[in-house]
């Protein structure tokens, strides 16, 4: 079954300073985002989709596109401010993104297919991206990658976490949070102001890894007008990717489906991170899971 990656890369990396989704972090100087290619070509996938602002379309395809082009189909889609329904009328002066609702927006001419996203900025190691290959062959549910928490954690300041909380089998809300563990109790604060909570090691979280199927682009072409129009102010609010499967499955829409892992999610949030990133990606070079040069 022909299966599409979809890269959401268009962030700004403020925190970390820079571009940090071209980063080199492997031997040859490959980026975080060959690793995510790699797994999930080896995974099944046919066809990847980076999202990105069009005033790095030129580095993207001298770097990471140049090296993918000859090892699997590589489209872009552009997440710009302009890129948006014609009823909807954004700040001329706004500059922050719309948000990853948005930028799997500008992709609906690319993709046709059961697809999965992810974010350039993080390493998701290479079971995710089996399991989500086989899940997109079976069925028609929605699903996301659940880690556990204590393995998505930085020794360097808090993260923000999408947290899963299950009923019956199936996702039952994702609560965007700002996660820390202090004095080794995993602390939840969430982002919309209702009491924080604590969490075990396993509790499962979501780190923007879905598998999706391209019916949530109907959806989506009418309720980020609905969305919009309905704000006070276009200045700084974000259509979020999370919070449109929230309410699809809210309306019965759709199922959405936890998927467990045991693999380690490593990111790099601050520049701190960088040094730690690359001890890990070596030791798992050492153990043949990478090869020393990827293309």
């Amino acid at each position: 079954m022909e299966k599409t990656l979809v890269v959401m890369a268009a962030g700004m990396g403020s925190r970390f300073g820079g571009l940090k989704q071209i980063e080199p972090v492997g031997p040859n100087g490959e980026f975080i985002i060959d690793y995510s290619i790699y797994d999930a070509k080896r995974a099944g996938f046919t066809k990847v989709v980076f999202v990105i602002k069009k005033e790095n379309e030129k580095i993207f395809k001298e770097t990471i596109g140049k090296r993918l082009e000859n090892n699997i189909k590589v489209e872009y889609a552009f997440q710009e401010l302009t890129s948006v329904p014609e009823e909807i009328t954004i700040p001329s002066d706004r500059t922050k993104p719309l948000g990853t609702g948005h930028a799997l927006y500008v992709t609906k001419d690319n993709v046709n297919e059961p697809f999965a996203v992810i974010s350039a900025d993080d390493f998701y190691g290479k079971e995710p991206f089996y399991l989500l290959s086989e899940f997109l062959d079976n069925g028609n549910d929605y699903g996301v990658i659940g880690y556990e928490i204590g393995s998505t954690l930085t020794e360097n300041g808090s993260v923000k976490r999408g947290v899963c909380f299950e009923k019956d089998g199936k996702l039952d809300a994702i609560i965007e949070s700002k996660v820390e563990r202090i004095n080794g109790i995993i602390h939840g604060e969430p982002l919309d102001g209702r009491p924080a909570y604590t969490m075990e090691e396993n509790h499962p979280v979501s780190m923007l890894m879905y598998g999706l199927r391209p019916n949530i682009y109907e959806y989506i072409d009418k309720d980020i007008i609905e969305y919009f129009n309905n704000q006070d102010d276009l200045s700084t609010v974000e259509y979020y990717l999370p919070t449109v499967l929230d309410d699809m499955k809210n309306k019965k829409l759709v199922d959405i489906k936890i998927i467990p892992t045991k693999d380690k999610w490593k990111g790099i949030t601050y520049a701190s991170d960088l040094i730690e990133f690359k001890e890990y990606l070596n030791s798992l070079i050492e153990k043949e899971e990478y090869p020393e040069k990827l293309w």
